[in-house]
């Protein structure tokens, strides 16, 4: 049985998804009070997958601490993309996010969600832009979410790329069509005012709570401690 998802369309303010590269990051994210703790390889770019039976390593050991995903990569082209889903979705990891290209045909992304049915998510990089028909198109398909992130690396981050009412009318969008949605991107602390405001379901980290800023090095438990502490404030805000 899935752990219950943290996502309700009625939710005002962000969860919190932390990205881990082994079961160690894992269980320390989740039992910091993360919501949901996403399996991904820093060190292969912003999309890099871990190893299958990584990935079921770091399920076994969140149990039902938190909702579990785990990055799927960048499928080269429609064949790759159901692919790379179904061995992802086999671990038994929550969801499976994959990068979607806009010139993705509707077919592949249909056969892409009945891969992980009711598990997909799609990652759309903010360096490409939101084109507006991509949303309608991955509810259409089957998709349960679409989150904008950045895919290079180098220092610039979202909100460098992207302003507050694109972001916002991406998140709107996003609701109109049932879907869940996030917002990463190199993102830090004091990206979540201003993000926050934003719609998403969720916002992404790694990077920014790792020690020195460095996505490569491991994560440092009190910034993921003050990361979830700032998203619950926001939320307790919101319920008063």
């Amino acid at each position: 049985m899935l752990t219950p998802s943290p996502f309700d369309p009625g939710d005002t303010a962000p969860r919190l998804l932390v990205s881990v590269r082994d079961a160690d990051e894992a269980l320390m994210a989740a039992r910091a009070g993360t919501d949901l703790v996403d399996a991904k390889d820093p060190a292969r770019g912003a999309l890099g997958s871990l190893a299958p039976a990584l990935v079921r390593a770091i399920v076994a050991r969140v149990g039902h601490r938190a909702v579990t995903s785990a990055v799927a990569g960048e499928p080269a082209d429609d064949d790759a993309l159901t692919a790379c889903i179904a061995a992802m979705a086999s671990t038994g990891v929550d969801y499976v996010k994959v990068a979607v290209r806009t010139d993705m045909s509707d077919i592949a992304l249909a056969r892409g969600a009945a891969a992980a049915p009711g598990r997909l998510i799609a990652v759309l990089f903010a360096e490409h832009g939101l084109a507006p028909n991509l949303v309608p198109r991955l509810a259409l398909a089957g998709f349960v979410g679409a989150m904008v992130d950045t895919s290079g690396k180098i220092g610039r981050r979202l909100t460098d790329l992207l302003d507050p009412s694109a972001l916002t009318a991406f998140t709107a969008s996003c609701r109109a069509h049932g879907l869940v949605s996030g917002l990463a991107g190199s993102l830090a602390l004091g990206d979540v005012p201003v993000l926050a405001r934003c719609g998403a379901h969720y916002l992404g980290f790694r990077g920014g709570l790792c020690r020195e800023s460095d996505r490569t090095s491991g994560l440092d438990p009190d910034r993921v401690a003050a990361a979830v502490q700032t998203l619950r404030a926001l939320t307790r805000r919101d319920a008063a």
